[in-house]
């Protein structure tokens, strides 16, 4: 059976390229979409600064525990944004959605506070723009996408690999006419060097920051991390490496590419999942997230296909030109695909892959149009992704704009898309944590096989904090 993509009947790859590019365009007697971030630091500054260079927004509100960190993103959106004017800042969102005067929110805030935010965000009136992945536990993420449903908000997921350029043009010259013939196999990675670790000492807790906002629902951890320097501090990035905050790299780059590869062919749920791994090289140090972990999702509809991950934070990678990647397997070839290009080699004579590609692809940088998109320094860029960033903005706005229509309203990251992204991600390491046992996926009861996995599907909160799914 050839592969048959039935996502293009709906809405088609080559659309979606358009889109990535075309300007938005709002009613010349429209008023400007007041817009506000949870979340200041790194990638909550690259989504905002690429809303605001698609479309004409008012910023009027940045929240965030670090007075600092608010602080430097409100200079940076005055200068960017047309009116010049300077967001209002808060430490506490709360505070800042009980001012209801904001149509849309985006959300940048490490992992453990998406739901309370996108929750409450929606229930303030905001159509949403969340960073993935979606949640933390898998009911958090049912809460999330049961919310978004129930007040009819548009709400887009921060997976945008689904608008990158060379990857939708990929759809259209590989995957839509067949190239690949049947397609068996996913192989997707990460071999980034990505897993902080050390032994850091415990440090007081600066006067401008609110740690116990910070930490919220999760688990109260020693304030520890690397040295204060305002380049490392443990809530900007050290928090990665631990499993109360997040779920590793499975949940922080396999869910992308997972989702890239779930977008590509049309896939759904996985009905089962395994996985193993553990700590088996970077011994030393407080880090308790896997360093080396295999996950295996297996679907059954719309045809029997395998998509395994593979992650090793030490090493090398086996391909050096795709670290963190998607190899899709078929029966006419094989196509590589990653965040900068990629590449079709065929099937040639005695069934041996050609070692040449026949058509190729590469990431779309565009410093000409937008030279702040190099800004690395204030944390407010990310130039390889930048372009696939404002695709995954202008499709988000063009869909809040038709939210009554069953297809034109659903952003190509819908949260439904992240949610199942997101929950197959943390049913990897669940099958992880108990053993590697392969663990049968109902989504309709939201449940597994296994009694013992099913215990871990919500997580417990901090005293003060009412799970969503309570």
């Amino acid at each position: 059976m050839a592969f048959d993509r039935r996502t293009f009947l709906k809405t088609t790859a080559t659309a979606a390229l358009a889109a990535a590019f075309a300007p938005h365009v709002r009613a010349a007697d429209a008023k400007p979409l007041r817009v506000g971030l949870i979340g200041t630091g790194w990638y909550g500054k690259v989504d905002l600064l690429r809303l605001i260079q698609v479309s004409p927004v008012e910023v009027v509100s940045l929240c965030d525990p670090d007075q600092k960190q608010v602080s430097l993103a409100a200079d940076i959106v005055a200068g960017r944004q047309a009116s010049k004017k300077k967001p209002r800042t808060y430490g506490d969102y709360r505070k800042m959605l009980a001012e209801k005067d904001l149509d849309v929110c985006l959300i940048g805030t490490p992992d453990h506070w998406h739901a309370l935010t996108a929750i409450a965000a929606m229930e303030a009136g905001c159509d949403l723009y969340l960073q993935k992945p979606i949640s933390v536990d898998v009911m958090e993420g049912r809460a999330i996408l049961d919310t978004a449903r129930k007040l009819n908000r548009t709400v887009q997921i921060g997976t945008q690999r689904r608008s990158t350029p060379h990857l939708i043009d990929a759809i259209n010259q590989v995957i839509k006419p067949g190239l690949l013939g049947r397609v068996g196999h996913v192989d997707i990675c990460c071999y980034y060097h990505m897993r902080a670790n050390g032994n850091y000492p415990v440090h007081a807790v600066p006067d401008y920051f609110d740690y116990e906002m910070w930490t919220g629902p999760a688990p109260m951890r020693p304030f520890d991390g690397p040295p204060d320097n305002y380049a490392g501090l443990p809530h900007l990035r050290w928090w990665r490496t631990f499993m109360e905050y997040g779920n590793g790299i499975v949940g922080d780059m396999c869910v992308h590419m997972l989702d890239t590869a779930r977008w590509m062919l049309d896939l759904g749920w996985p009905k089962r999942i395994s996985s193993n791994g553990g700590i088996f090289v970077q011994k030393d140090g407080k880090s308790n997230i896997s360093d080396t972990q295999s996950a295996r999702f297996e679907f059954d509809e719309p045809y029997p296909l395998t998509v395994s991950w593979e992650h090793r934070t030490w090493g090398s990678a086996p391909d050096p030109d795709y670290p963190w990647a998607v190899f899709i397997y078929g029966e006419k070839g094989t196509l590589k695909a990653s965040v900068g290009k990629y590449e079709f080699f065929p099937v040639g004579k005695g069934g041996k892959v050609e070692k040449t590609p026949t058509m190729t692809g590469k990431n779309i940088v565009e410093l000409d149009k937008y030279p702040e998109d190099e800004d690395t320094q204030a944390r407010g860029g990310d130039r390889d992704a930048s372009s696939a960033v404002r695709g995954q903005m202008r499709n988000w706005l063009a869909a809040r704009e038709h939210r009554a229509d069953p297809v034109k309203g659903r952003p190509v990251a819908d949260v439904e898309q992240g949610h199942i992204s997101t929950a197959s991600s943390i049913l990897a390491n669940l099958s992880m944590a108990v053993g590697g046992r392969t663990l049968t996926w109902d989504p309709a009861t939201h449940t597994t096989n296994d009694a013992e996995a099913n215990k871990l599907l919500k997580r417990e909160y901090r005293a003060g904090y009412k799970h969503p799914s309570a």
